[in-house]
């Protein structure tokens, strides 16, 4: 008996001690992560995608399955409950299973399955309609140590339309890993980006008569919001992989790896477009172009119309993101989105006897890719038409209504334009327009009445800074409408009042869009004894635009802008000036700036002249950035001094 209870007492020992270890071992790893991750509320443990590329019934099958886990370290975390994963109709959702894993009283580690769960419609602010579908997970008893856990299973229909993956996430991560299984017969390609210290482990090993490709990254930092980045495809590491051939019954049949191979697969969906006349689309087209003598005329007048008489919204539905609708369908319905108004442009071209308008695919300046860099279908997102005239080249792009005929629309400045001419592909640069054609020219004339200074302006709005602002005016009437210009022409301080405006040019996209107002400025000139203080810098452009010193990717504008103004300022009656600051002047590689001051006629003129030289400044141009900005805001403090006499 005596050795019986012994034997009992070390076995409840032994169950004490591992039951203690047990707890100790999670509540120690969950304070190793807290100690190396101070201040986060939850890491991701493993982020695991895989693909499986094999062939059945003479296809290529594409399944792929993914991992994810995470840990809560904070009372925080537990607030962030939910998980969602994408399909759609070409990605089509097999299967999948989600589960909060908790410790119990006992130390086990504990699966507790998502009942909470809910099919909606994936909605992007710049897409009216798509058929991606999103499955949101609500993950229950969640608490400091809990693990989130989510797999689900897709198969792709076409293997041209992989997606990249991405190797980043808003948390930090533990591991980051894609894993590639392809029978011998197919051969695979791949692309990576954003990997300048080559962090990203790579293997190919075989297993089963199938080659295994992984690429792994580990402890990932989490991403950073800055504002005017170009896009998170610019810094983030990723990496594309495609499909560049397989074999069946030893023939080759290509799929991706060159231009002329995505070439060949976009053609196959445009090449039975339009090939039926609409003799109501036929006619209009007639009479629109009626009185035009040129193709450039002819084109210009088509061009508005779509974009006057066409609303964009945009749609992606299977294969409906890539097939151009029929002009005829565009016509009827009176909306669509890029490609088709790209399909109707090309439509009422043919109509009005130009040949040279083509279909183009291109990619939006949030994909950083050239078509040499990547060719797949992961260099481009957008659809617009292309009219060659010459040797030269007019895109046409009907998706924004305000941007003028001769300029493209500004999201695709410095993006590669891919279309057919005379059946072969053809790459042409879109260029990035000009400062000086986005010129902002404003005068205002000034005097000091009383304590206050009043004054008249005329400002006007050319190529991008135009077609800007009135997308983001708009159809505002009335209370909104002012209040709007008023921030547009606003002056000085909060005390700008704003008496009234005109508008010109609203509906004429080829002259500059102007507003005229009228203000007073109150608590703004400084008057001492027989001094009067005034400061002509009523604006102070690009004064709030410093970069800080620990920003990671790239600032990026909407477009380049040449601000060019003129302040004239009534010298007041028995006043003359006793201090008129230097000119100033600044040229470098980023910005070319003049302030030029000038007493003439009894008037005192400042004229700003800055133009901006870069679309995207790359980190090794902060520092000159923010040496000119400070140089800019040194001078916006000058002030002039009048002396009564």
């Amino acid at each position: 008996m005596n050795w019986l209870a012994s034997s009992n007492k070390l076995v409840y020992c032994i169950a004490f001690f591992w039951f203690c270890s047990t707890i100790g071992s999670a509540q120690n790893l969950l304070q190793e992560y807290r100690k190396a991750y101070p201040d986060i509320n939850e890491l991701i443990l493993n982020d695991f995608q895989s693909y499986d590329f094999s062939i059945q019934n003479k296809k290529i099958k594409v399944i792929q399955d993914n991992h994810y886990e995470s840990i809560i370290l904070s009372e925080n975390g537990i607030q962030n409950n939910q998980e969602s994963f994408s399909y759609s109709e070409l990605v089509q959702l097999k299967s999948y299973d989600a589960y909060s894993v908790v410790n119990d009283n006992n130390g086990k580690e504990k699966k507790i399955k998502v009942t909470q769960s809910n099919e909606k419609q994936s909605r992007e602010s710049a897409i009216f309609y798509n058929d991606v579908k999103e499955r949101q997970l609500i993950f229950p008893n969640l608490e400091a140590g809990a693990k989130k856990v989510y797999e689900y299973q897709t198969e792709f229909l076409d293997p041209y339309l992989l997606h990249k993956f991405i190797f980043g996430n808003s948390l930090p991560m533990k591991n980051s890993t894609l894993e590639i299984k392809t029978e011998k017969n197919i051969n695979i390609g791949y692309k990576i980006f954003n990997d300048p210290k080559n962090a990203i482990e790579f293997s190919k090993t075989e297993r089963k008569g199938k080659w295994i490709y992984k690429w792994t990254l580990r402890d990932v930092k989490p991403l950073k919001f800055e504002a005017n980045s170009p896009g998170f495809l610019y810094s983030i590491p990723h990496i594309d992989v495609y499909i560049k051939d397989y074999s069946i019954n030893d023939e080759k049949i290509e799929v991706l790896d060159d231009v002329n191979k995505l070439f060949n697969y976009y053609k196959g969906f445009v090449k039975n477009l339009n090939t039926k006349e609409d003799a109501d689309l036929k006619a209009i087209t007639q009479e629109i172009v009626a009185n035009q003598t040129s193709d450039a005329d002819k084109i210009k007048s088509i061009f508005y119309w779509v974009k006057d008489n066409i609303k964009y919204i945009a749609f992606e539905n299977g294969y409906e993101g890539f097939i151009p609708r029929e002009a005829s369908f565009v016509f009827e319905r009176k909306f669509g989105d890029c490609k088709d108004m790209a399909s109707i442009i090309t439509a009422m071209a043919k109509y009005a006897n130009i040949d040279n308008v083509f279909i183009s695919w291109i990619g939006s300046r949030s994909i950083p890719y050239t078509y040499s860099e990547l060719s797949t279908p992961s260099v481009d997102n957008h659809m617009i038409a292309v009219f060659k005239t010459g040797e030269n080249y007019i895109f046409l792009d009907a998706t924004d209504k305000e941007t003028r005929y001769g300029i493209p629309t500004a999201f695709i400045q410095g993006k590669e334009a891919l279309f057919n001419e005379n059946d072969t592909y053809k790459i042409i640069k879109v260029p990035i327009i000009a400062a000086e054609k986005n010129e902002v020219r404003e005068e205002v004339k000034l005097a000091i009445v009383k304590d206050k200074l009043t004054g008249s302006g005329k400002i006007q709005f050319n190529g991008f800074n135009r077609s800007h602002y009135l997308s983001q005016i708009g159809d505002a009437t009335n209370k909104t409408r002012f209040e709007m210009i008023k921030s547009l022409v606003l002056k000085g301080n909060n005390k700008f009042n704003l008496k009234d405006y005109t508008e010109e040019n609203l509906k004429d996209r080829d002259k500059p869009y102007i507003v005229n107002f009228n203000f007073d400025l109150d608590n703004y000139i400084v008057k001492m004894e027989k001094e009067i203080y005034v400061n002509l810098f009523l604006d102070k452009y690009y004064e709030k635009l410093s970069i800080e010193k620990d920003r990671l990717s790239k600032f990026e504008f909407d477009f380049l802008t040449f601000t060019n103004t003129q302040y004239e300022l009534d010298i007041p009656q028995n006043y003359t000036v006793k201090y008129l600051p230097k000119n100033f002047i600044l040229d470098n590689d980023l910005v070319k700036a003049n302030f030029i001051y000038e007493v003439k006629n009894n008037k005192l003129y400042l004229n700003i002249q800055i133009k901006q030289k870069k679309l995207i400044l790359d980190n090794t141009d902060f520092e000159l950035w923010n040496e000119t900005i400070k140089k800019l805001k040194n001078n916006y403090t000058e002030t002039i001094i009048l002396l009564e006499k």
